[in-house]
């Protein structure tokens, strides 16, 4: 999984060699677990853009195949959208169906329209790191389960929304328990990472959930159009983000919301401060005009943020991800789970993540799974907390 990012902010797509062996200078979500292998260190700075305004459209890009991830702007670093039609479970959490063909412990190829991806038993991400990003995991179908190093579990989806701040160094593992053993397990996500500026690197790892009844779902468009906001704000109601988050701070303009448009509607998308990076994704339809101008399938759209853009489906309809925030603009460092500002910075994470394991790993598996309950989120306080 990899994307170019074209930007001159950025290192571009490609490979380098060195000491024989080839690297990708943009990881993909499969490398960034392979952290402390021979592997690259990305050294950029990604900052806003400047000059005139022409058009609401500024550029196009298409949208990478199956679990590529998508070009993502400042202070945004990562984008994938996960879609696995899994089948029936086997009544232990896991596909009752064959794995040959799956590549075990590395399936990212989607045979059959499933991956395990590093789950062995139960498809998912066994336990691995960040330091110095957020994630932001938005389950729209299936379940997620969750365990960190905090002392955190939780499961969650349909809707809802885990926003982990990494700071300082976390571990933590997502599984994706499949619970239906007559019928078809749809797992349906995406997984952004959100930057943080250097003087929040290193703030305390912070675990929360935003369950779906909280979270604003707006009706539009005479019931034609429907946007939750994850984050941002299209009326007065607003989400909650961990408090050291870019995103806590209402003039960094951050928005992530998800759009649904019927077919043949007609909505506008309303417009927000200058100065913003704004991006739509278009990830699902086959037919959408933006300002009467066609947009191609598959297509992560560039916006001016201060213009109000007119969107037009088809007869399939159309659904969207927005990205949108005020850029950090301070330079950026990764390899693969680890986030910071130089080289030197990197060097010293992979340090200490060696010595101290961002507190060690107590759970009994490293793809821990919690039975048959039903969503929850137990913190690392004991708290216990659920839906609705």
């Amino acid at each position: 999984m990899g994307t170019s990012r074209n930007s001159p902010s950025r290192v571009s797509t490609g490979r380098r060699q060195e000491n024989g062996l080839s690297f990708p200078l943009m990881p993909t979500r499969r490398d960034a677990l392979k952290y402390l292998g021979a592997g690259a260190i990305l050294v950029g700075c990604q900052g806003a853009r400047s000059g005139p305004r022409r058009e609401a459209i500024t550029n196009i890009r298409p949208l990478g195949p199956g679990v590529e991830p998508w070009w993502t702007p400042d202070p945004f670093l990562f984008c994938v959208h996960h879609d696995d039609r899994y089948p029936a479970s086997n009544g232990a959490f896991g596909p009752k169906a064959s794995l040959a063909g799956h590549e075990r412990g590395q399936d990212f190829a989607g045979v059959d329209g499933w991956r395990m991806y590093h789950g062995d038993a139960v498809p998912g991400f066994p336990v691995h790191p960040h330091r110095g990003f957020e994630t932001v995991t938005v389950v729209r179908q299936g379940l997620l389960d969750h365990s960190d190093s905090l002392g955190a579990q939780a499961r969650y989806g349909r809707g809802d929304v885990q926003w982990l701040t990494a700071g300082r160094g976390i571990q933590h593992a997502e599984m994706f328990p499949l619970l239906d053993t007559t019928a078809e397990n749809r797992v349906e996500l995406f997984q952004i990472w959100l930057n943080l500026p250097k003087v929040d690197k290193l703030v305390a790892p912070y675990f929360s959930m935003l369950w779906q009844p909280a979270i604003p779902h707006h009706v539009l468009a005479g019931g034609k159009a429907q946007v939750t906001t994850i984050a941002g704000a299209l009326d007065d109601r607003r989400t909650s983000p961990p408090p050291e988050s870019w995103a806590s701070k209402v003039d960094h303009g951050v928005a992530i919301w998800t759009i649904k448009l019927a077919p043949s509607t007609t909505w506008m998308l309303p417009a927000a401060r200058a100065g913003l990076n704004r991006v739509l994704y278009f990830f699902d339809g086959d037919q959408l005009a933006l300002d009467s101008r066609a947009i191609p399938a598959r297509s992560a759209v560039e916006l001016v943020s201060d213009a109000e853009v007119v969107l037009e489906t088809g007869p399939r309809g159309a659904e969207l991800l927005m990205l949108q925030g005020q850029p950090i603009g301070e330079p950026v460092a990764q390899r693969g789970p680890f986030v910071m500002n130089t080289r030197e910075e990197i060097a010293q994470t992979i340090e200490e993540y060696r010595a101290t394991q961002f507190g060690g790993w107590r759970w009994p598996s490293p793809e821990p799974v919690h039975g048959t309950e039903g969503r929850f989120a137990r913190h690392a306080d004991g708290r216990l907390d659920r839906p609705g």
